[in-house]
């Protein structure tokens, strides 16, 4: 069984930047699928991004798109969400998954991932 942490989040000021960690622990795989979602305030949970591999292909959605980085320090088992020029609209519980459907496109659901972490809140005042 894989244990995913997630931490780093907090409350900014919209231009604000956080840097959201999460970390792997049991048997773990660089191999892995790795993702970040998020659960605002009356929404549903969205995809926001996600790495194939250790150095594989990266996704995100159009709404983080240029602001937001995903990255892997695989030696420490973590995951990163650098997040820059934070909106309002971001403010949510951000999660992280992982799991071993890239090629299956499901990494962009959460039905792709097999594991997933407690959530850190990410709040932005305007």
């Amino acid at each position: 069984q894989v244990q995913l942490v997630e931490s780093g989040g907090g409350l900014v000021q919209a231009g604000d930047s956080l840097r959201l960690s999460c970390a792997a622990s049991g048997r773990a795989s660089a191999n892995y699928v790795m993702g970040w979602f998020r659960r605002a305030p009356g929404k549903e949970r969205e995809f926001v991004a996600a790495n194939g591999w250790s150095t594989g292909p990266t996704d995100y959605a159009d709404s983080v798109k240029g602001r937001f980085t995903i990255s892997r320090d695989n030696a420490k088992n973590t995951m990163y969400l650098q997040m820059n020029s934070l909106k309002p609209e971001d403010t949510a519980v951000y999660y992280c998954g992982a799991g071993t459907q890239w090629y299956s496109g499901r990494y962009r659901t959460s039905s792709g991932y097999d594991y997933w972490g407690q959530g850190t809140q990410v709040t932005v005042s305007s």
